[in-house]
């Protein structure tokens, strides 16, 4: 198993609170690793210092490693804007930005720099769209507003934007929980394919989507990681008993 990402000894702390305890698990590349756990148990904190997105909150402090493609993330020095290039993040509500559907795609790319000309951008648009499985039922109507598709269709939109910038990893922050059984089913069928390119880490709420998409499973409670096992193993002989509790509905 060829680790993406290698977290040691994680700890953090909102001012002088502590929300994650010692938190130590590899991820590895090309699977799709689920975090599950009752509400305020620490999944979506702890999916979030994967990318560093809780630099944004002035109180919040971390220390142990948090090592992708055997770089540590929060060492001194680290280009933080080409790490969220590296790892995008896909939010539980979708946010596109008030442009057309182009130009949601095109953002991240132009601002990165990393198209040649506007044939390059097309392509690249296009080929986010695609991977994201949403070029067919928008191909006609990239110059209107994104504000005009479904709250499914957004979500992928959503989840091309950020593929487009061409990163490793996609954290997903409960990305189907506002969405309709329809809407929800087609992300996790992107999210199955998308492993084939990319490492996923999906934070939900629904168990049975955590069986449904994941290769691994991690359980949280209380900012402590209880179990971290393949997804098949954790949902039918899970190692541990508070495992078995929360799986079987007995408390969350």
């Amino acid at each position: 198993m060829q680790s993406k990402i290698s977290i040691k000894d994680l700890d953090f702390f909102y001012g002088k609170e502590q929300a994650l305890f010692n938190i130590s698990l590899e991820i590895p590349e090309h699977e799709v690793v689920a975090f599950i756990g009752p509400s305020g148990c620490g999944k979506s904190t702890f999916l979030r210092t994967l990318n560093r997105m809780n630099d944004t909150i002035p109180i919040a402090s971390v220390s142990g490693q948090v090592i992708i493609d055997g770089k540590d993330i929060y060492a001194p020095g680290t280009d933080v804007v080409a790490l969220r290039r590296k790892v995008g993040m896909v939010f539980q509500k979708s946010n596109p930005f008030p442009k057309s559907i182009f130009e949601n795609v095109a953002y991240g790319i132009r601002i990165n720099g990393i198209h040649s000309d506007r044939e390059d951008m097309n392509r690249r648009v296009e080929k986010a769209l695609r991977d994201a499985a949403l070029w067919d039922e928008v191909k006609d109507r990239l110059t209107t507003s994104a504000f005009g598709l479904s709250g499914g269709q957004q979500q992928r939109l959503c989840i091309a934007r950020a593929l487009a910038v061409q990163p490793d990893v996609i954290l997903m922050d409960e990305p189907a929980s506002a969405l309709d059984p329809i809407a929800t089913q087609k992300i996790e069928e992107l999210v199955v394919e998308l492993k084939k390119d990319y490492t996923i880490v999906i934070v939900t709420h629904n168990m049975q989507q955590a069986a449904r998409v994941s290769d691994r499973t991690a359980f949280f409670m209380l900012g402590k990681l209880i179990e971290y096992n393949p997804t098949q193993k954790m949902f039918t002989n899970p190692d541990e008993k508070l495992t078995e509790d929360y799986i079987t509905g007995r408390f969350g």
